[in-house]
């Protein structure tokens, strides 16, 4: 057993979820970490499509406690959304330069991935494959797709030493496309728990004091946190919400996207009570939000890989609502227990769970208790012990 592993990830750019991650690992006496970012969308404002707008996570600082490179980017069209916008050839010549043990590469969406599969080939260098995609969502594209693409992850996931599933559907993903169980390691994706849970404990008695600052006093809150795009399935949320037959009840939608007006008209023109739009919230905002909500809904359909927003509302002793596409639904939420989950698109169904927790206290605080000791497994320190079982039997074994 090697006593410090020499280690790679590839990152398209900064995440606030997966930054925390790279300190814990800079923080382990076993791991020497670099990241290579593919560009500095994050710590710089850039144009997000589902939001609709530019955004930057400028109020939490994502580039300390770690350490990390640029790698320049050759992209014509620049993005983090499609494949070819990001081209760094430069990892490479990182890879032959510094002998790594190990790569963590997220994914195959992106052209400088698949150069980064190369460069690890070329130098021998270990793989360590990290992927979002749960195998409930395979079923939904057309079968002539499925069948290329098992073709074609069947031969690429053979280059690979190890895979760090995110979750429960992840990991059968990955055997589905013939990976062997020895080689998939348990690193839940997840969000900085103890950050979370220290602003709900600083705001947990204020939750009165916050719903009168927004005029939603003695009101039970129902809240979405996300882009306002067809993925999410927002319009779902407000239509369930107008059939709960229970007038003590608001809605609030954080968030931004292209279906904002649609929504805003929708809630005008039948004058639905007490909905709103409060717009896109940084990280630091977001606290306030999940303090004085008392019901967390996500209904998005496929593309939802795995949905951190509920990871966070957990932190909130919250219950949770989600469709059965919701690739965290596998883990997080426990139907009847912490919460509910409904078959995407269904309305009536959906009222019919948003109307049993609004009408019942007692049930969401035992479904928001539920909540928080389920996501108390799903931290960056569980994160840290799949990965380095990955560099000691993965790359060792």
């Amino acid at each position: 057993m090697k006593k410090i592993y020499k280690l790679a990830i590839l990152d398209t750019h900064f995440v606030q979820y997966r930054v925390p991650l790279y300190r814990k690992l800079s923080k382990s006496p076993k791991i020497d970490l670099t990241v290579y970012f593919c560009s500095d969308f994050g710590i710089k404002e850039y144009y997000d499509p589902g939001f609709d707008k530019k955004i930057s996570w400028k109020d939490v600082c994502l580039t300390n406690g770690y350490k990390y490179k640029f790698l320049k980017n050759y992209s014509p069209k620049p993005s983090v959304h499609s494949f070819f916008g990001l081209i760094n050839p430069r990892i490479i010549k990182e890879l032959f330069k510094n002998k790594y043990d190990a790569i963590i590469v997220h994914g195959y969406f992106s052209f400088t991935n698949w150069l980064a599969f190369f460069g690890a080939w070329l130098t021998k260098t270990s793989i360590l494959f990290r992927g979002e995609m749960p195998l409930n969502q395979e079923f939904l594209i057309p079968k002539w797709k499925q069948k290329i693409k098992k073709l074609i992850l069947k031969l690429l996931f053979k280059m690979m030493s190890g895979f760090l599933a995110i979750g429960n559907e992840n990991k059968k993903f990955y055997m589905y496309y013939g990976v062997p169980l020895r080689k998939i390691f348990f690193t839940p994706y997840c969000v900085e728990n103890e950050r979370f849970i220290k602003e709900y404990k600083k705001l947990k008695n204020r939750k009165t004091e916050l719903k009168k600052e927004l005029e939603i006093k003695g009101k039970v809150i129902i809240l979405f946190v996300g882009k306002l795009i067809p993925k999410k399935r927002p319009l779902d949320v407000l239509l369930a919400y107008e059939k709960i037959r229970y007038e003590n009840k608001a809605l609030i939608f954080v968030g931004e996207g292209i279906l904002r007006e649609k929504l805003e008209k929708i809630v005008s023109k039948r004058k639905i009570k007490n909905v709103y739009f409060v717009g896109f919230k940084n990280q630091s905002e977001l606290p306030k939000y999940y303090a004085i909500a008392d019901i967390f809904v996500l209904p998005s359909g496929f593309g939802e890989t795995w949905g951190l927003v509920v990871n966070e509302a957990m932190c909130f002793k919250l219950p949770v609502v989600v469709s059965n596409i919701v690739g965290c639904r596998f883990d997080l939420v426990k139907h009847k227990k912490n919460g509910y989950v409904f078959p995407a698109g269904d309305v009536r169904k959906l009222s019919k769970y948003l109307e049993n927790l609004v009408k019942d206290s007692k049930k969401r605080e035992q479904f928001g208790e539920n909540s928080f000791e389920i996501i108390q497994k799903y931290n960056y320190d569980v994160c840290v012990k799949g990965i380095l079982e990955a560099l000691e039997r993965g790359i060792e074994g």
